[in-house]
């Protein structure tokens, strides 16, 4: 399946969380199998000219994405968790939300200092989430150049701040509006 049908599979929600918000949906895309698979190989198709080692993903969808392109890429998986979820000692960083602040952690054991990380999570809005992966990544030795998103939301700037953190960022399909 090529991009446009992708997008076609995403469920838009009007006015979610609030009024004003396109909430992009990707549920529906999980749910149908040629869609997941499809999204699957053309997020494969851009990552093979990336020169990756090994793929993280963002909790919690970031994981879903993630890990299905790490097998199809034969590369290992590191899981960039919420704060309080790993039983082993982590570093941490934390971030805004709109409303407050979150933590992502990482066991440092699981990445090798000068390993080629991609950077994966499902949608791409402004950006702190993955900025804040892309720092716990590198904290503990990896080299992160590129993150991957299924979708992204370019009027809210995420792949500007993400370039301000020498990140490219690539995705599968992209809507206007937020």
């Amino acid at each position: 399946m090529g991009p446009d049908e992708l997008k076609g599979l995403i469920r838009t929600v009007p006015d979610f969380p609030k009024s004003g918000i396109q909430f992009r949906d990707i549920t529906t895309l999980l749910a149908h199998g040629e869609g997941l698979a499809g999204s699957i190989k053309q997020m494969a198709a851009i990552a093979r000219s990336l020169d990756a080692d090994a793929v993280a993903g963002i909790e919690a969808r970031g994981f879903i994405f993630g890990t299905a392109l790490a097998l199809e890429l034969e590369l290992g998986f590191v899981p960039l968790r919420k704060a309080g979820k790993l039983p082993v000692e982590t570093i941490g960083e934390d971030y805004a939300l709109e409303y407050g602040t979150a933590r992502l952690e990482l066991d440092p054991t699981l990445v090798s200092d000068g390993e080629k990380v991609l950077l994966i999570d499902d949608l791409l809005a402004t950006g702190g989430t993955a900025i804040a992966g892309a720092r716990l990544l590198r904290r503990a030795g990896a080299v992160v150049e590129h993150a991957l998103f299924v979708i992204d939301l370019p009027e809210l700037g995420g792949a500007r701040a993400l370039a301000d953190e020498t990140l490219k960022t690539h995705s599968v399909i992209s809507f206007e509006g937020h």
